[in-house]
């Protein structure tokens, strides 16, 4: 058995090698966008990138939400509609990584922005900037505001989650744009 010091050198060689492929010409540019998000760092960002390919395949947010079974199940019958949990009927290891993201928005205070995310956020235009800080507002929101509401905790964090594929979609199609009113526009419904 391999002892920790050896478990942890094998780590930091593949977090090295990850960051060497994201640095690539062909990801540099929108690898780094989707780490202006609370929660997602290189890997997570790469591996959006490289399992979902083109994010404008899908007309909507919440289509690639469901792409990735973070949409709710349905049992239906006739004009009675009755929501499920999550379908997690898509890309496993996806949704997974966006919902370790979205434990991740969980934690701290509304419009924190730590040295690390600025960092990340360094060299994004405006826009791109302007629209992560006020998802990343509007996700925190949301799960302290589920909370006080007494929904489970679990269920606070999969619904983050779901917006955030729904921003991510936003981000990687270019439907970022800012309200005059300084909200971003509903992703979820926004047309691709």
């Amino acid at each position: 058995m391999a002892s920790y010091e050896e478990q942890e050198t094998k780590i930091s060689r593949y977090d090295k090698r990850i960051d060497e492929i994201a640095a690539e010409t062909r990801y540099q540019e929108n690898a780094k966008k989707p780490g202006c998000f609370l929660g997602i760092r290189t890997h997570t960002a790469l591996s959006l990138i490289v399992e979902t390919g083109d994010f404008k395949r899908f007309s909507k947010g919440n289509t690639y939400a469901a792409f990735l079974g973070l949409a709710p199940g349905e049992h239906s019958s006739s004009a009675k509609v009755n929501r499920l949990g999550l379908s997690k009927a898509g890309n496993t290891h996806l949704r997974c990584l966006l919902i370790e993201a979205a434990k991740g928005i969980c934690k701290g205070a509304i419009g924190h922005k730590s040295k690390e995310l600025r960092s990340r956020q360094n060299g994004q235009t405006a826009d791109v900037i302007a629209y992560a800080d006020k998802a990343n507002t509007r996700l925190r929101s949301k799960y302290y505001k589920m909370i006080r509401h007494e929904k489970k905790k679990n269920v606070a964090v999969a619904a983050v989650a779901r917006e955030l594929a729904c921003f991510i979609w936003g981000m990687m199609t270019g439907n970022i744009s800012i309200t005059s009113a300084g909200a971003t526009s509903t992703p979820a419904t926004s047309q691709g």
